[in-house]
């Protein structure tokens, strides 16, 4: 699901199962909101504080959760989320395996379907992985192979949008100017556009690339120096 509703007053209905009903977001309680929180940031989901109000860091922690345990990702903590969360079962935000039709061997597998990135090695096994950001509308599933592309150079340390951005750790992978980056940094002061724990969500778009954190940026310059396959799937 590409398209999820806001938070904001009157909008978004988060419900809980209670003695067969729900209740609306404004009749939520500070306790109850306080266990989702807790338990989200348990599983690895980044809720950020445990203070009862349920703003955009736990919802963008919602959509991680209910995208690691292939639930509808809709932000909102309904009667299904809401018990898979409390479930001794509930998979982790941040720990995921890597999805079975994509191939073996050394590899970088993108997921737009749950938004994260694996970065998996000669063995099969996972170096690294974590939330991203793309936009399916340029990038489209299939395989490809990271280098120099449309006579670019395959990586850019500081890479830049030829205007206020820069693109840091700009790996090439897709023609013309597809690739991995961290979250743009302005020029100006080196801020991100935006917070990483947006990471994992489609709450913003690229404009195709693929935006990950600072430090996962600098694992995939590495990983990827050489020529590597990339992996896209919905």
């Amino acid at each position: 699901m590409r398209t999820l509703t806001r938070w904001g007053a009157g909008l978004a209905t988060l419900v809980v199962a209670v003695a067969g009903t729900t209740i609306p977001a404004e009749a939520l309680t500070v306790t109850q909101a306080k266990t989702a929180q807790t338990r989200l940031n348990k599983l690895g989901c980044t809720a950020g504080p445990v203070d009862g109000k349920i703003g955009a860091m736990t919802q963008a922690a919602t959509v991680r959760f209910q995208s690691a345990n292939l639930l509808s990702q809709t932000g909102s903590l309904n009667s299904t989320t809401y018990s898979r969360l409390l479930a001794s079962t509930a998979k982790r935000c941040d720990v995921r395996a890597v999805p079975t039709r994509t191939g073996s061997g050394r590899r970088i597998v993108i997921s737009q379907g749950q938004n994260w990135v694996w970065l998996v090695d000669g063995y099969n096994r996972i170096v690294r992985q974590g939330g991203m950001i793309d936009n399916p509308t340029y990038l489209k599933p299939g395989t490809y192979t990271s280098g120099p592309k449309c006579g670019r150079a395959a990586r850019i340390r500081k890479n830049t949008d030829g205007a206020r951005l820069y693109l840091n750790n700009f790996v090439r992978f897709a023609p013309c100017g597809i690739g991995f980056h961290q979250i743009p940094t302005y020029k100006s002061n080196g801020a991100q556009i935006h917070p990483d724990w947006l990471l994992g969500t489609n709450y913003r778009a690229s404009h195709g690339c693929i935006r990950v954190s600072a430090s996962m940026s600098a694992t995939i310059w590495t990983f990827a120096a050489t020529a590597t396959r990339v992996v896209v799937i919905r």
